[in-house]
């Protein structure tokens, strides 16, 4: 008998935050060695908890959990999600434009089997987050990237976006904010894009599960409030904002108008039926957690640890001759650039040499399609002092690697 072999559509999957390296250092933990886990953004494990009004929605509830709700979500759900996004400005959403799923993750992979056949292309930010790709990859569809430009503090470059736009596009994706840059797009660029889309009659989707862990005032816009007249998917989710990662609760809006968008709408109920419903329990505290925005909100302003780990984090690479950045503003990632005195061909390798020596994990740029081996992803999560500390770690073991 001959061994299974892996599907045509695996070939080019790929999951770095939680691929070999994370697996070495779950090795490496269970021969009792402590590990700085910076490779995904998972506040439980730093010390933050749930606010009171999930918790509360949450035991309040539970007896409501043990039965299927609707595909698409549970009504109260999808109108707590339908008014949060009419106040964002999307017009003429209705409740049954809500999809709620088990995480953007899911949405995600949802969204990119709704609209892509094979040969099709997804126009893409590099870097990128790899869910998309992978969501293309498992649709028999082809990433197309483009290229946010560090320079113009990471900012996608629209004129790159028009020239790899083909026959074969199908959609252009934006993931704003950002991950892994933490930048938020003004709204004037987000036009930009969204002419570009309109010119050639694109699907935009937008990925802005960030949209409320923006600090220093940012201005933002959701892409579908800027575009009435387009079809526009948003996907969302509670595990950021509301520090429920766990909970898996994530859910795509769409808007624009019905004519442009009906068969979108009925592939993602369609595939909402096959895995019968969304998580019931998680989807009983979206109301509460809607309703409470001022939790979030504490986190992103002076003394809010959200803020302070970012400062923390700023304060140390300032004093790194061998590591650039552009500073963040939204999220808790950062995406700093390793100087090009430092010999690196492999950022893989880096990646895992670091991790031997100093017990940090991260994630090296080339997990984000990122095209050379000079960049990587932090999370900064953990309290002041310890992502402080981390960060000179990686500067004592850069000034003496070498590959």
């Amino acid at each position: 008998m001959r061994p299974v072999e892996r599907s045509d559509k695996m070939k080019m999957v790929h999951s770095d935050i939680r691929g070999p390296i994370y697996q070495r250092a779950l090795e490496m933990e269970r021969q009792g060695i402590e590990v700085l886990k910076l490779n995904t953004g998972n506040p439980g494990n730093f010390g933050f908890g749930m606010p009171a009004s999930v918790r509360a929605a949450l035991l309040e509830n539970l007896d409501r959990a043990v039965a299927y709700c609707d595909p698409g979500g549970m009504p109260e759900a999808r109108e707590a999600l339908r008014a949060y996004h009419a106040a964002q400005g999307l017009e003429d959403i209705t409740a049954e434009d809500i999809f709620i799923g088990n995480g953007v993750s899911e949405m995600a992979q949802m969204v990119c089997m709704s609209v892509l056949s094979a040969g099709d292309e997804l126009l893409m930010p590099m870097p990128s987050y790899s869910l998309w790709s992978n969501g293309a990859y498992l649709a028999g569809a082809k990433p197309v990237f483009y290229t946010c430009d560090e320079k113009a503090d990471w900012y996608p470059d629209v004129e790159d976006m028009a020239r790899k736009i083909t026959p074969r596009t199908k959609a252009i994706l934006l993931i704003n904010p950002n991950n892994p840059t933490g930048q938020v797009y003004a709204p004037a660029l987000v036009e930009q894009v969204i002419g570009l889309a309109r010119r050639h009659g694109l699907l935009l989707i937008a990925d802005e599960i960030y949209d409320r862990l923006i600090l220093d005032d940012m201005p933002f816009r959701s892409v579908g409030a800027l575009a009435p007249d387009m079809p526009v998917v948003t996907l969302n989710g509670l595990s950021k904002s509301h520090i429920v990662c766990g909970f898996r609760c994530g859910w795509a809006a769409v808007s624009g108008p019905r004519k442009l968008t009906e068969q979108l709408r009925q592939c993602l109920m369609s595939l909402s039926a096959l895995r019968l419903c969304g998580n019931v329990l998680t989807q009983l505290v979206l109301p509460a957690a809607m309703a409470d925005p001022d939790s979030t909100r504490a986190m992103l302003v002076p003394g809010g640890r959200i803020y302070e780990q970012r400062a923390a984090a700023l304060r140390a690479l300032d004093q790194l001759d061998c590591i650039s950045y552009v500073k963040t503003h939204a999220s808790f990632y950062i995406f700093p650039k390793i100087a090009d005195r430092v010999p690196i061909t492999d950022d893989r390798r880096f990646a895992l040499d670091l991790l031997e020596e100093k017990h940090i994990l991260l994630v090296p740029g080339s997990g984000f399609d990122w095209p050379t081996p000079d960049h990587f992803r932090l999370v900064l999560l953990p309290e002041p002092e310890q992502i402080y500390r981390a960060i000179l770690d990686i500067g004592d073991f850069l000034e003496r690697y070498h590959q």
